[in-house]
């Protein structure tokens, strides 16, 4: 598996990572959106509650994973792409799920993400797709960077702060003008 020009974006529920990433694709940079709350709200919308849609913890987990395989092996190498979550990320969410891990490991590429940024929690907000508690959000911090330092990735955390300083602190890091 050879190194891409993608870029990781990940951090517990309530990091900011959806809004950062939004940021950056305002930018002209090209982004793919987090997996797991687009089927969760497609599921809502085909009129399933969030607690139905995430009652089989296996296949909630094993469907984001999936879905995350199929939209990485459709992405260009070469395109500078942002992903908000990637592959590995699983990893963390099956450990927190009480799920076995081993299949999750075994799909998450090792050398092929150009960084990995982990963003720092942000004070914990709740929305329409969000069930994690307090807790399991500290747990899922701590969990995705031992996943992507298991892997061999370094993990770059960014900081709490202004969205447009995390923006800077992301652009300085990546050092590669927006598409126009």
């Amino acid at each position: 598996m050879s190194e891409t020009n993608w870029y990781v974006v990940t951090g517990a529920p309530s990091s900011g990572k959806t809004t950062l990433v939004r940021e950056l694709e305002k930018l002209g940079y090209r982004v793919a959106h987090e997996v797991a709350r687009a089927h969760i709200e497609q599921q809502m919308d085909q009129g399933k509650t969030l607690e139905e849609v995430r009652a089989d913890k296996r296949s909630f987990e094993n469907s984001i994973l999936n879905a995350k395989i199929a939209i990485e092996a459709d992405l260009s190498e070469d395109e500078v792409i942002i992903l908000d979550r990637a592959i590995p990320d699983s990893i963390a969410y099956f450990e927190v799920a009480g799920l076995d891990t081993k299949g999750a490991i075994e799909k998450s590429p090792r050398d092929r993400y150009k960084k990995v940024f982990l963003l720092d929690r942000l004070p914990y907000q709740t929305d329409h797709v969000r069930i994690e508690d307090i807790q399991t959000a500290v747990s899922l911090d701590q969990g995705l960077e031992q996943s992507y330092r298991m892997l061999g990735y370094d993990v770059i955390r960014v900081a709490v702060m202004p969205i447009e300083d995390r923006t800077k602190f992301i652009l300085k890091e990546i050092d590669i003008p927006p598409k126009s």
